[in-house]
């Protein structure tokens, strides 16, 4: 048979875009939204003699931090999102091919947003301290900022492992990553601490898949009634675990204290049902409110920058905390005060204007550039990973780790990018 005579290849029909889902979008960016108010107002900032001393202003009332601490929902709304994706991606026909070019997309779309963060605070402590601000506080301004990135870390193994949560049966995962997520805590608590971190996996990939079901139709039950008994048992069950110990109350992580967060403990999966059951009890009202023109407005111009507004709202709070202490020698007031409570609008105030900017300025790094490869996404991965996660430890304290680190990331952007084709293969493909 001749070159001529062979069949035509068949061509693949090119995968539709993902629907949009108005719910998880407007999850995502509530989410999102009250991750930054909970941290704009929790530190209470007080400095003298050189140093800063830190607090946390949300440390007397702990159960507000059962409705604020919405981490367990951003990665449900994650888990949704990116199941919708790879479900349009792979166009029910995944392959390896298929799978390495999305988590390369996915890779990119994740960690290029990080790039003008680390180019901004790289050089900012060294010209800070020419400028003479004393080092302490400048070190804790450092680190605060790279804690961040551990949402980005901990997202990427998400992402990385959607191709293949996606194959596998949720009756069959959630059970075995909620047991896993149990017997974590009773080896930490036991006295093994460094095995509750595994619970980075067990909690935030039971809660991703969770996502998983959302985007399959799977939670469609779950309203009325039946979405308010589980938000009673869910916090019901997180009201029983605090009781019994040794959880504590608050969310968040508290100074001195064992934390709920850091690393994640079985209780959050508790805090997850009781914040899904009421997610999905609001879902009729949150999607006409979602449809009306103001608020998906405001969603298209959200939605788009809020990975912008995560990795620079701590900038932003330095920023201003910065200018209120070595500017006007201003103190944060005792939390729950009158004071505090009137000081609060301004604060935010002046929070949101310097956020804006910083999104102005920053926020066109939401999209990478160029196209994406799958060809080295493994090696990629691992770059990226292990940049946010040794940022996400180190800060930008001036030292070795963070440059070595910037340089990972990088070289892992680089990696998962398709190359350009040069001016000479240009033209012989032309010719």
């Amino acid at each position: 048979m001749s070159l001529t005579t062979l069949p035509p290849a068949p061509v693949r029909p090119a995968a539709s875009p993902a629907p949009r889902d108005r719910f998880i979008d407007l999850l995502r960016v509530f989410g999102m939204v009250l991750v930054v108010l909970q941290h704009w107002t929790m530190p209470v900032l007080i400095y003298a003699d050189g140093r800063l001393t830190t607090g946390n202003a949300l440390a007397g009332v702990p159960l507000v931090t059962w409705l604020t601490q919405v981490m367990p929902l951003v990665f449900f709304a994650g888990g949704a999102a990116n199941a919708i994706s790879w479900r349009s991606a792979s166009s029910g026909s995944p392959s390896s091919g298929s799978a390495g070019l999305w988590t390369a997309r996915r890779l990119r779309r994740l960690a290029w947003p990080v790039l003008p963060l680390v180019f901004v605070w790289l050089p900012l402590p060294y010209v800070l301290d020419a400028l003479g601000m004393p080092s302490q506080p400048v070190e804790v301004a450092a680190r605060t900022v790279g804690q961040l990135l551990w949402f980005l870390a901990v997202y990427l193994v998400a992402v990385l492992a959607t191709p293949y949560m996606a194959r596998v049966r949720a009756s069959r995962a959630l059970p075995a990553l909620a047991a896993g997520a149990v017997l974590m805590d009773v080896i930490r608590f036991s006295g093994l601490e460094g095995a509750g971190y595994l619970n980075v996996v067990f909690v935030w990939l039971a809660v991703h898949q969770v996502g998983f079901l959302y985007a399959e139709g799977r939670l469609a039950w779950l309203a009325g009634p039946r979405a308010a008994g589980l938000a009673v048992a869910g916090f019901g069950m997180v009201a029983g675990l605090v009781a019994a110990g040794p959880y504590p109350a608050s969310m968040i992580g508290m100074p001195g204290m064992i934390s709920n967060m850091a690393p994640p403990s079985a209780c959050m999966l508790a805090l997850f049902a009781g914040q899904l059951g009421l997610a999905m009890l609001l879902r009729p009202a949150l999607n006409t409110l979602a449809r009306r023109p103001k608020m998906n407005a405001l969603l298209a111009v959200l939605a788009p920058r809020m990975m912008t507004i995560y990795l620079w709202h701590m900038t932003a709070l330095v920023t201003v905390a910065g200018i209120a202490m070595f500017g006007f020698g201003l103190e944060t007031p005792e939390a729950g005060s009158f004071t505090w409570w009137g000081q609060v609008p301004l604060w935010l105030a002046a929070l949101v204007t310097v956020l804006l900017a910083l999104v102005g300025l920053f926020g066109r790094f939401e999209e990478p550039t160029g196209a994406a490869s799958a060809g080295r996404v493994v090696a990629a991965a691992v770059l990226i990973g292990g940049a946010l996660t040794a940022l996400m430890v180190t800060g930008f304290v001036p030292g070795v780790a963070p440059v070595a680190a910037s340089l990972a990331l990088v070289a892992g952007l680089r990696l998962a990018a398709a190359a350009q084709p040069s001016w000479r293969s240009a033209s012989a493909m032309i010719s």
